[in-house]
């Protein structure tokens, strides 16, 4: 969280009001010599004589005492705000803004609570931990504060936390992949123990049509029925009588054509008559223009681009350096120790690395370079994600075990003192 906003300006405004007050009253009530003249407290706030020895016995030094201690609880239940979201007790900045200026207005109460002295060796104990819970909560204060910058200027792409190790196996597989593809390829071995293909199942060429497609008439039916053979025997029905009779003005009609060598006497008396005798010269008139059916053009067969040429060294070179240097690295769980993690001899070894290999296998060298780059990056924001939240396992527990012995103070002091 930023300090430096207006946001903070009431609590700094507070805190300082406060922690003025309170050292106006420690020093009217224990030392009123050392008060300016002419500056007088009103009698209800000054105590009476008390017989403890220790400024935590008295009064007013339970009231700081006690404050602090409050404190201390409304300190703890920050991490409880921060799992539960949904509770409307104000925001989490808010949370965030009022567990740090109020623990720091603790300082000058608890210092004003014990008399500035160490006493026992409870109190001596309690202090010790206060100190540490006061130091580590200002320490990780300070990197919230600085680290976003410093990320933000190493860090060219930031990446979610969690999704780290899965970004981390899927550069190896790439590595991996990228190994493999330059390797020869086994032979492909056949399965001994699979069938042999069924001779009644196969397609032969020579398959005898049917008798619906022996003639040139062919319909739907008979080229559905002619895939028992190997191919399709049918030809499609002519449409010259069709054509005709389009292009005379009558109605398309198709006219199956009689079979050679056969005579039709209904056909021949149909020919012979007035009615037929004026249409036949239109039709035979128009059946030399019928369009003659149009072959298809066979379209020629796309040029496929010529295979780049392979370069043997060049890829053994790759395969040697992938497996030596890049996949150990990739798959380090600590990526700093590995001597690719310095930006400077990663560029020396790359470099060398192009100049191992042809000129048409230097991309590749730099994808793997990218990868290794990243790989890096993603090193460099896990230390700095540690860095930025390792010192919770110093300020929480301790923060516990000071509220725990607090309590217990609390406790004594009041029913055995």
């Amino acid at each position: 969280m930023r300090i430096f906003n207006r946001a903070h300006v009431p609590w700094f405004v507070f805190v300082l009001l406060t922690t003025v007050a309170a050292v106006v009253l420690y020093v009217a009530n224990f030392h009123p010599q050392r008060m300016p003249a002419g500056i007088h407290l009103p009698v209800y706030l000054i105590q009476k004589p008390s017989e403890h020895r220790s400024v935590g016995g008295t009064p007013l030094g339970l009231i700081f005492g006690a404050i602090s201690f409050a404190i201390f609880i409304f300190a703890t239940l920050l991490g409880a705000r921060k799992r539960v979201v949904l509770w409307r007790l104000g925001t989490l900045q808010r949370w965030m803004r009022a567990h740090i200026w109020l623990t720091l207005l603790t300082v000058p109460l608890v210092l004003l609570h014990s008399g500035f002295r160490l006493g026992g060796p409870m109190t001596t104990l309690l202090m010790a931990l206060y100190a540490v819970v006061m130091v580590s909560g200002i320490y990780g204060l300070i990197l919230q504060h600085q680290m976003p910058h410093l990320m933000m200027e190493r860090l060219p792409a930031e990446t979610v936390f969690e999704q780290i190790p899965h970004i981390r196996s899927q550069l190896y597989a790439a590595a991996e992949k990228l190994r493999d593809s330059f390797r020869p390829t086994p032979p492909k071995q056949t399965d001994v123990g699979a069938p042999a293909p069924s001779p009644a199942k196969s397609v032969t060429a020579g398959s005898t049509p049917m008798s619906s497609t022996a003639g040139d008439l062919s319909t739907p039916t008979a080229r559905a029925k002619s895939t028992v053979g190997s191919t399709i025997t049918a030809e499609p029905i002519s449409t010259t009588a069709a054509t005709a009779a389009e292009a005379a003005g009558l109605r398309a009609t198709e006219v199956a054509p009689p079979v050679a060598g056969v005579a039709d006497p209904v056909a021949q008396n149909i020919q012979s008559s007035p009615a037929m005798m004026s249409v036949q010269p239109q039709v035979v008139s128009a059946a030399p223009t019928a369009a003659q059916p149009a072959v298809p053009a066979v379209k020629p067969a796309p040029a496929t681009a010529p295979k780049p040429a392979t370069d043997p060294a060049s890829e053994a070179a790759l395969v040697e350096f992938i497996e030596r240097q890049i996949l150990p690295y990739l798959s380090a769980r600590r990526g700093e120790r590995f001597q690719l993690n310095n930006p400077r001899f990663s560029d020396d070894t790359f470099r060398y690395a192009k100049l191992r290999v042809a000129e048409a296998y230097r991309s590749r060298v730099e994808e793997i370079q990218a990868w290794c780059d990243e790989r890096r990056m993603l090193d460099l924001q896990t230390k700095l994600h540690h860095w930025l939240h390792a010192w919770l396992f110093v300020h929480v527990p301790f923060s516990f075990l000071l509220l725990m012995l607090t309590a217990w103070h609390a406790f004594v002091t009041l029913f055995y003192y």
